[in-house]
């Protein structure tokens, strides 16, 4: 194999850290902030039980989260512990608000960032949502559209915040709800970075107060004027019309009243905003571009192909739904477009069971999450615990435990590291997409709604219920499996765009292309501004025919004919195409899609200084190693590995018609940035094949294994001929939870040829390894496939010392400690459960697999 001299590419990172300094100064952030806050780092959610901390415990807690390589902190005050009761601080009390302070105050000393949840629990709600002010649903009452309350509760409410759930769709109720931090939290010179609103789980909510005199000014009719309508299940084409109306009322109506209420009132308190748009009953592309920060979530695991890849056979698909990187896609497209820099993710969210997540399945989240557009992860999370409770101390009913009490604590900052390193280019990059995709609400809004209180509710859990079964939804798969580079536009946004040059520019980026799906309703608002865009010179790409209807009920006949006129006219545009065949109308355009996707790459392309960056993921299991092409035709290339923090020279070759390929090795489960440039000074003659098969050389020798820091305590030292689980060595073994040493030997017959490659392959894993190599620290091999690169100076001929340290779970300790002491399950609310919402029972658990299985290889690698 011929392999690159690693060099430092001080040109491409100095454009890096410029640009993101850039980045970080537009950035607005509250003044009393007396450190800028690393958002390059993973922040996490921190959640206040009952608001019992006290400032020597968050001052300790802060600077173990600072020295581990977290950026900021999230907090959310929730329901409390027994037995604490008396030390539960009342939520925006006097006390409250200085220990508040006291952690502003401290997180700034730190470098770190706080930001908070304007409530306890979610949604919005409390002590002072009078009934006038609460959440609200309709009811027929007589042939009256009248209002009633949902009774719906803060879900989860620290002290001082139980009371009802707020009435989303009333200005005047946010407003009033807001004043309760106006005369508490706004008399502080401390202040939060951002505020924060979770998702939208308003369970029945669809109906306002004023919602009959709205619909009659925004829609130009009576809603109960067509009450039968409205009223009728059957999806006639009257009810079909009268309820996109209703859709789209609401969908006004929460972002009047909710989220531009919410975003104006932060903006003159000088807080930043951090939005979950999902699960509401609106246009998520317009909700979420109203945040500052808009914030997807991820929960559950990814079915990902990575071989080696677990994946918790508890977790209930069909009731919690997994992942999707086109959900992600919502809040990125809104950021894109509206040129906001910072996009947010809460992160690992029942990835596993408690005391079941390893480093190995966080990883592949958050490289699906950066090939989405998200930069700038919150990890879900850390529960305040004070250090005089026994292990595993106050935890969280759903979420992954990266707190002092994880087992991965001592190995998380490499996890940390990795998302640094990431997260700092691609907070510092431009979005480099060619497509904007119309999302055609009126569409779903057509659909029967199954969500509670018959309304659409876009939640990111089960995109399999509405957005995958769309013309749109099938379309973006199709393109995000091809290879093309795409963002999402809303009916408002489209307001947004103008022309130059045949480009379509956005405030937050440049497109080819603007593609319609096939949908049978568009506003006649909407075509006309398509047609005043193509007119300009934009490329508008129709999918099977131009839409035939307009939506909605009041004058719709006239609004039909005059879609269908629009249509006549747009035809006979030349930058107007109708496409049968998408893609291959893309191709003809040629609009370019990365050969990346259709090798079973998953990518994001972006730009910094006009030059292309690429991060890419191997997320399944068909690539390994081989050419590559890019689309941006640039001939130099250089791979950063944010794993190692290496930069090397990739090898080019040119193709027959022109083109220039590039060698890439990345096996499943590996990522990387390649960066273009126009320097080709250190770039050196390539072999027409630069890589050739390995020499791969199995440790056959037997290992000795040392129990070190664990529980339980005490067991004896063991002999392995064949690696295998110590859950098998005995009963005792089979609860550890902690550090195992192994330690081998193996004979090089040669001495190591200078210029070859050799890695240490070490097969599975359970969880992490630390490798010495003859008395010297390799490395922490954490993530799939868990390989790394031996120095060639370390090896020498004859004989070798190989040590692997490895950390496995906690869970088979747990197994122990949930039947002799269950007493740490001492929460209110919903205490603890399991991941299926059941109590938590650990007593039942079989021995999860721990230590170092194998096999254990070798690999060489010569010029």
């Amino acid at each position: 194999m011929h392999i690159f001299r690693f060099i430092r590419c001080f040109t491409i990172a100095g454009l890096f850290t410029i640009g993101l300094a850039a980045a970080q100064t537009a950035d607005r952030e509250p003044t009393s902030l007396a450190k800028p806050v690393n958002t390059a780092r993973p922040w996490t959610f921190w959640w206040w039980m009952g608001s019992t901390v006290n400032e020597t415990e968050l001052t300790l807690q802060l600077e173990q989260l600072a020295e581990a390589g977290i950026g900021g902190v999230h907090i959310i005050p929730i329901y409390g512990v027994k037995g604490y009761e008396n030390q539960a601080i009342p939520f925006l009390s006097k006390r409250w608000l200085a220990v508040f302070a006291h952690t502003v105050r401290e997180a700034s000393r730190l470098g770190l960032g706080v930001d908070l949840t304007n409530g306890t629990g979610w949604p919005f709600g409390g002590p002072t949502v009078t009934p006038y002010m609460a959440a609200q649903k309709w009811q027929l009452t007589g042939s009256q559209l009248t209002a009633s309350l949902t009774n719906q509760q803060v879900k989860r409410p620290a002290p001082g915040g139980a009371g009802p759930a707020l009435n989303y769709f009333d200005a005047q109720a946010t407003g009033r709800y807001l004043r309760w931090f106006d005369s508490t939290l706004a008399t502080l010179p401390e202040r939060p970075r951002a505020v924060y609103n979770d998702s939208y789980e308003l369970f029945g909510a669809n109906w306002t107060g004023n919602f009959l005199s709205e619909f009659r000014k925004r829609r130009g009719y009576a809603l109960d004027s067509q009450l039968p309508a409205f009223l009728d299940t059957n999806q006639t084409d009257m009810s079909i019309r009268v309820r996109q109306d209703y859709h789209e009322t609401l969908s006004d109506l929460l972002a009047d009243g909710f989220t531009k209420t919410w975003t104006g009132w932060a903006t003159r308190q000088h807080y930043a905003t951090r939005n979950q748009a999902h699960g509401s009953p609106g246009n998520l592309l317009d909700l979420y571009a109203l945040a500052d920060i808009p914030e997807t979530e991820s929960f559950g695991s990814s079915r990902f192909a990575i071989p080696g890849l677990r994946v918790d056979e508890g977790y209930e698909v069909d009731n919690f739904g997994t992942p999707h990187p086109l959900a992600m896609k919502f809040a990125s497209s809104a950021a894109n477009l509206t040129g906001k820099r910072l996009v947010s993710s809460e992160t690992g969210t029942w990835l596993a069971n408690h005391f079941n997540v390893s480093l190995t399945q966080l990883k592949p989240q958050m490289d699906e999450l950066f090939t989405a557009g998200i930069n700038h992860i919150f990890y879900h999370g850390i529960t305040y615990s004070p250090t005089t409770e026994s292990w595993p101390g106050w935890l969280f009913y759903a979420s992954t435990n990266y707190g002092p009490t994880a087992h991965f604590w001592k190995e998380l900052p490499a996890l940390n590291q990795y998302i640094e390193h990431c997260q700092t280019r691609l907070q510092a990059s431009k979005p480099d997409n060619d497509v904007l995709v119309y999302f055609p609400i009126h569409d779903l809004w057509a659909t029967r709604a199954k969500s509670a209180g018959g309304v659409h509710q876009l939640e990111v859990h089960h995109v399999d219920r509405w957005l995958l079964p769309l013309p749109f939804g099938q379309l973006c798969d199709t393109l995000r499996q091809r290879g093309y580079s795409f963002d999402y536009v809303s009916d408002k946004q489209l307001n947004q765009l103008a022309v130059s040059a045949g480009r379509i520019t956005a405030p937050g980026g440049r497109y080819r292309v603007i593609l319609i799906p096939a949908c049978q309703y568009m506003p006649e608002t909407t075509l006309r501004r398509l047609k005043a865009l193509a007119k300009q010179g934009a490329t508008i790409v129709f999918e099977k025919a131009l839409p035939q209807q307009a939506p909605g009920f009041a004058n719709y006949v006239n609004r039909n004919a005059l879609i269908q006129t629009l249509g006549l006219e747009m035809g006979r545009q030349e930058t107007i195409h109708v496409a049968a065949d998408v893609v291959q109308t893309l191709q003809e355009l040629h609009v370019p899609a990365e050969q990346l996707a259709t090798q079973g790459l998953t990518f994001i392309r972006k730009r910094v200084a006009g030059k292309a960056v690429y991060f890419i993921a191997n997320l399944a299991n068909q690539f390994g190693s081989g050419w590559v092409s890019l689309s941006t035709g640039d001939t130099h290339w250089y791979r950063y590995d944010p794993l190692t923090d290496q930069t090397t020279e990739v090898p080019t070759r040119r193709t027959a018609i022109g083109g220039t390929e590039l060698w890439l090795r990345l096996l499943p489960g590996q990522s990387c940035f390649l960066t273009s440039s126009s320097t080709s000074q250190s770039v050196r003659e390539q072999k027409t094949i630069p890589y050739g098969q390995p020499v791969v050389e199995e440790l056959t020798e037997p290992w000795s294994l040392s129990f070190l820091a664990g529980k339980p305590a005490g067991l004896p030292p063991a002999r392995l001929e064949q690696l295998t689980s110590w859950t098998t060595l005995s009963d005792s073994a089979s609860y550890f939870s902690g550090t195992v040493r192994y330690e081998t030997s193996f004979t090089l017959s040669a001495s190591p040829t200078p210029s070859a490659t050799y890695r240490l392959s070490l097969g599975d894993v359970w969880e992490t390894a630390r490798v010495w190599l003859n008395g010297q620290e390799v490395g922490l091999a954490w993530s799939l496939p868990f390989e790394m690169t031996i120095p060639v100076a370390l090896l020498k001929h004859g004989k070798n010392k190989l040590t692997i340290e490895v950390v496995n779970l906690s869970a088979n300790y747990m197994r122990l400690r949930d039947g002799q002491l269950p007493d740490w399950k001492k929460f209110y609310d919903i205490n603890l459960v399991d991941i299926r919402y059941k109590p938590f029972d650990a007593t039942k658990w079989k021995p999860a697999p721990s230590g170092l299985l194998g096999p254990v290889r070798l690999l060489s690698e010569a010029n």
